[in-house]
């Protein structure tokens, strides 16, 4: 909802909090993917491959980047043996990049380091996490009936919440 006039003082106030808090996040998520000699960038991409094989094209669209960089730190993630290409089974002539079950193991570690969001998030009742959820899902334009009960669609990463820089 567009207006002209300025934010009242408790929508800056939230708009403050919000980009502490993703601040925050984003410093932890990068120095948890250096534990595991990854960048940020990789550990988005292998963070995004980990729920379902993507085309090149899809990582940079929900990265909000260029193909070119995705392919770059598929090559990378290749090396290490985190992440395979191999034909989509829906279209042979397209290539899908996929996480290989040590890049999920990785991934799971890497999210199961993550305290930032886990502590705070761990002193609000159950009920007040899923408001907080929903209201999330809200600002988002998603209902919160879209998703199950702690279901995620996504990685836990800033770009995946539309809220990242992008150009990675």
């Amino acid at each position: 909802m567009a207006s002209s006039s300025r934010p009242d003082p408790l929508t800056l106030d939230v708009i403050d909090l919000i980009g502490t808090v993703v601040a925050r996040y984003t410093a932890e998520y990068d120095h948890a993917a250096a534990q595991y000699a990854l960048t940020g960038s990789q550990a988005k991409v292998l963070g995004l491959l980990s729920l379902e094989p993507l085309p090149m094209r899809r990582i940079a669209q929900r990265l909000k980047c260029e193909p070119s960089n995705v392919t770059g730190i598929v090559d990378r993630l290749e090396l290490r043996g985190l992440v395979e290409r191999r034909p989509d089974p829906h279209d042979r002539r397209v290539k899908v990049a996929a996480a290989t079950e040590e890049g999920v193991g990785t991934v799971g570690r890497l999210r199961e380091s993550l305290d930032f969001a886990r502590e705070p998030l761990g002193r609000l009742s159950e009920e007040e996490r899923r408001t907080l959820r929903d209201l999330l899902l809200r600002m988002l334009g998603e209902e919160p009936g879209d998703r199950g009960p702690g279901t995620q669609e996504t990685p836990q990463t800033p770009e995946a919440s539309g809220t990242g820089t992008g150009g990675h």
